[in-house]
C-alpha cells in the first residue's frame, strides 16, 4: 500500500505534511510517495484522483485530505480506518 503526497514547489505547508506522512508511513510499513502535481506526470495523477491543492495526502486511490495538513495522530487513525475497512472486504 502507498501513502501519497501530493506537493508542489512554493507550498508552505507541503514540507510538514511530507515529515508527517512520512513518519505515519513508516510506523505503519507503507510505501511512500511523493507526487509533484506541478509536473505533467504529478499533474495527471491529480487530476485523476481530483486533487488540485496542495499538500493532500492519498491512500493508494482514496484522498485523506485535501490542501491542508493533517495533525499527525489524525492522519494515523484515518489511515488505519481505511487499512482496517479494506481487510474487511
Amino acid at each position: 500500500m502507498k501513502l501519497k503526497v501530493f506537493v508542489m514547489d512554493g507550498c508552505p505547508n507541503c514540507p510538514e505534511a511530507k515529515r508527517i506522512a512520512k513518519e505515519v508511513a513508516e510506523e505503519l510499513g507503507l510505501s511512500y510517495v511523493e507526487v509533484d502535481i506541478g509536473k505533467p506526470d504529478g499533474q495527471i495523477e491529480g487530476l485523476m484522483l481530483q486533487i488540485a491543492s496542495t499538500p493532500s495526502i492519498a491512500l493508494e486511490d482514496e484522498v485523506l485530505v485535501r490542501g491542508r495538513v493533517l495533525p499527525k495522530e489524525e492522519l494515523m487513525r484515518e489511515v488505519l480506518r481505511r487499512l482496517e475497512h479494506r481487510n474487511d472486504d
